[in-house]
């Protein structure tokens, strides 16, 4: 679970208002409308029945939620393809069991100092296409170690096709509640390695805005043209809803604060064959200015600009086997003038208080045999600019490591006993740290090593 110094906001839905457009009623309605007049689909199991195809068409590896190049279509073409009707429901329960290297001192909430298994979350989805230019998904979600329902990922679209440059084209609307969510490829950060990970052991404190930090919190409607099947470009921008609607949606409004007006997102990337495979290059950029706490009393806000680059490459092996490369590369600076001028950090008066930079790259290759056992190496570095009043106890945001994944995926073909749409994945990750917020030993304080960190992690995933 990674977390982010701009309010502790951590990674892993339905609705609020377009502007002057539309209102909350109006985004109740459409979902309302998408559970009882959707023809369904299958990628979320329920997006496998509205396609007719297998996990393994749209997924690597069969199971979610890396995306084959046939799935990008299907989510940039809004999810509207469809070769069967069905209900547009699904669901998915993922638990583990985690053992880190040393007991951890306090124990988290709820919890044991070590050996703790959890049903990490249980989400359900509505999920489908209505009629050939509305789709997308929304799931709820009840997180089993924080112990409560809330909105999850959103992603609502308007679409139609077109020619542009005279090639056939997409260009659409996607609204959604967290910044890349609404991403095609598994680079950025929303969909990005690893699917699932720890969230009872610790983990790098620092994190750029873009890395989760407004998941859930705000807001965002975009604009995209996915030309000629090779060029995607997006613009758009992300507010934060009122109050009340985030706490009926169960997210918590103070953390990380509020967006001053609208916070704008832009995306590029190219996607072409290479060497036998697909390959994508891409780059990204998000500003903010946000209340911290939503507190406007010092009349300013901390301000956030995040941009990257990334890039994949998806190839097949001897016709049965799959191999995929994920890397990304952000960076963060950062003002955070109001937070010091609060004395939320700091005391208020020393220059340079909340400034900061940040790097972040996290790579991970992937190599799938028959669409059933699944290798991955993710190695890991968060780097930057020393400050003390935001980086704690090191002064220092580094941390680095890297992670292995071995898992198997028992039904990618849709051959369930229990009928086409169940699919389980289990597995077991290893992850090891270099260095931990800031330090390899010794980095809180306490004489806790970054190594005492390492966890070793089973899970298991049921979709159905």
């Amino acid at each position: 679970m990674r977390s982010a110094v701009h309010g502790g906001v951590t990674n892993d839905c339905l609705i609020a208002k377009i502007g002057a457009a539309a209102s909350l009623s109006g985004l109740l309605l459409f979902s309302t409308a998408a559970l009882i007049s959707s023809r369904s689909a299958n990628a979320v199991p329920a997006f496998a029945q509205q396609t007719g195809q297998p996990c393994k068409s749209c997924h690597v590896g069969g199971f979610g939620p890396e995306l084959t190049p046939f799935g990008r279509e299907f989510k940039l073409g809004g999810y509207t393809l469809r070769a069967h009707s069905s209900v547009p429901l699904a669901a998915m329960v993922i638990a583990s069991w985690a053992h880190t290297q040393r007991d951890q001192v306090p124990p988290p909430d709820h919890l044991s100092r070590n050996d703790n298994a959890v049903v990490d979350q249980v989400s359900i989805f509505a999920a489908g296409g209505l009629g050939s230019h509305f789709g997308g998904f929304s799931q709820v979600t009840y997180d089993g170690v924080a112990r409560q329902w809330s909105w999850d990922n959103l992603d609502l679209r308007a679409v139609t096709k077109t020619k542009l440059f005279g090639e056939d084209s997409v260009i659409g609307l996607s609204l959604n509640n967290s910044p890349t969510v609404q991403d095609p490829w598994n680079t950025l950060p929303a969909w990005g390695f690893p699917f699932t990970d720890t969230a009872v052991s610790p983990t790098p404190d620092a994190g750029q805005l873009i890395d989760g930090a407004l998941a859930q919190n705000v807001l965002g409607l975009t604009a995209y043209g996915w030309i000629g099947h090779k060029v995607y470009v997006e613009g758009g921008g992300y507010w934060s809803p009122a109050p009340p609607t985030l706490r009926f949606l169960g997210a918590d409004p103070t953390d990380p604060g509020s967006i001053h007006g609208v916070a704008p997102y832009a995306r590029v990337a190219y996607q072409t064959k290479l060497v036998g495979g697909t390959f994508e290059l891409g780059g990204n950029l998000l500003k903010a200015e946000l209340f911290p706490g939503r507190d406007r009393s010092s009349r300013l806000a901390d301000r956030y600009t995040d941009w990257g680059l990334d890039t994949s490459w998806q190839t097949t092996v001897r016709s049965r086997d799959g191999f995929s490369l994920n890397i990304r590369y952000e960076r963060e600076r950062a003002d955070l003038r109001a937070s010091c001028a609060l004395q939320l950090i700091g005391d208020g008066t020393s220059i340079g208080c909340g400034r900061y930079r940040l790097n972040e790259w996290r790579a991970a290759a992937r190599y799938t045999l028959h669409d059933k056992l699944g290798v991955t190496l993710s190695p890991f570095s968060i780097t930057g600019s020393r400050n003390d009043n935001v980086f704690g106890d090191s002064g220092r945001p580094d941390s680095n490591g890297v992670l292995g994944q071995v898992d198997y995926t028992v039904w990618p073909g849709g051959k369930s006993p229990f009928g086409p749409l169940v699919n389980a994945r289990v597995g077991v990750q290893y992850t090891l740290y270099g260095k931990l917020n800031g330090r390899r030993h010794n980095f809180d304080g306490a004489g806790t090593n970054a190594a005492d960190n390492n966890v070793l992690r089973l899970f298991s995933w049921i979709a159905f």
